[in-house]
């Protein structure tokens, strides 16, 4: 939008101060004349050409003079209000400028420049802190955003990559197997479509896009356990649920989908044969907790601390039946942030993996 251009702070800040001065002039010659010279005929006070040597003139200084001695005054204070005015403004105004440089060069994409303004803490040390922090916080979430795009785009051309193979052998096969090929195109594309609603998910998540209302996550342990309660019987996985009613405050959609998420990770991740889960809800003063226990393989710290990362599936303890879509624990930690909560991950000393969530416990003022 195109704006007329107009007087520059600068210059303003400059008028001000000039200004000011001779307001305070007019002033201090008003009570001069008030308390010393209301007595003097007024022609002897305006000033005059005559006059104007006279009044540097300091054996001469008179009620005579004083017209002319003012207008010097007035004179010298004007271009004095200018001048320094001009400088405080410059220095007062400087902080302003380097925030300014730094907005156009983010609105140019470079979010690595940070202001970093030295001096006591004002207004303009505040303002550029906060743009700093502002700064940090774009630069990583588009680098998050650009990775997480790289293994999305990687992760998605798999499935389209499979199908397209698919059928240009069917395309040069007229003896395939129709069924074989419907049912193998069929799960390719299942895992297509679970892979696009992950990200949508996640990305809903990242946005903080989403109501809050007072939830607990007993309940919500409780019916994710009762949904996938076929899926790990199919499995032979018991799974326990125990605890208290543990009230945080968010999206029961998403904190259901982070439990359902956790539960299915150890579901899927567990011994090849009998095996458990615990599912165990606890509250603290200002916190609530969800924890997810499952038995199975020894897993190594290294390998522990990269689970929450997108498409990292642990390989070496998946079996091919099941490879998921690689987002479950990626959701997880997405879900958990935009609630302002914590995740941990402790591998079991006795094989399986310890998953504790801990949420802001819901205050009295999100009951309202």
């Amino acid at each position: 939008m195109s704006r007329i251009s107009g007087f520059s702070v600068r210059l303003k800040l400059t008028f001000s101060y000039a200004g000011f001065l001779l307001v305070a002039g007019v002033l201090l010659l008003g009570i001069v004349w008030l308390f010393l010279l209301r007595g003097v005929p007024a022609e002897l006070l305006i000033p005059s050409a005559a006059n104007l040597p006279r009044a540097f003139n300091p054996h001469n200084f008179g009620p005579i003079v004083f017209g002319a001695a003012a207008l010097i005054a007035m004179i010298l204070l004007l271009a004095f209000g200018l001048l320094g005015g001009w400088f405080l403004a410059g220095q007062m105004l400087a902080p302003l400028t380097r925030i300014t440089d730094a907005t156009r060069l983010a609105a140019n994409g470079s979010l690595t420049h940070r202001i970093g303004l030295e001096g006591r803490t004002d207004e303009f040390r505040e303002l550029a802190d906060a743009f700093d922090d502002m700064l940090l916080r774009l630069d990583a979430h588009v680098a998050e955003q650009r990775r997480f795009a790289a293994n999305a785009s990687h992760e998605l051309r798999t499935p389209l990559t499979t199908i397209q193979t698919l059928l240009d052998v069917a395309r040069g096969d007229p003896g395939c197997d129709c069924g074989a090929l419907i049912e193998r195109l069929h799960d390719v594309n299942a895992r297509a479509i679970d892979m696009t609603e992950a990200l949508l998910l996640l990305s809903r998540a990242d946005q903080l896009s989403f109501a809050r209302e007072n939830v607990d996550l007993s309940l919500l342990a409780e019916e994710a356990a009762e949904g996938l309660l076929p899926f790990a019987e199919a499995r032979g996985i018991t799974i326990e649920t125990s605890g208290d009613v543990a009230l945080t405050w968010g999206s029961p959609a998403l904190l259901l989908q982070m439990t359902t998420n956790l539960l299915h990770n150890a579901i899927v991740h567990n011994l090849a044969g009998p095996g458990s889960v615990w599912l165990i809800t606890d509250t603290s003063r200002e916190n609530v907790e969800l924890i997810v226990e499952n038995t199975g393989e020894a897993l190594a710290p290294q390998t522990v601390s990269t689970l929450v990362e997108p498409f990292k599936r642990g390989a070496e303890r998946i079996r091919a039946d099941h490879a998921g879509v690689g987002l479950g624990l990626a959701i997880v930690k997405s879900i958990i942030q935009a609630h302002d909560g914590t995740l941990s991950l402790t591998p079991r000393t006795i094989g399986g993996l310890r998953v504790t969530v801990r949420l802001p416990i819901s205050s009295p003022r999100a009951d309202g």
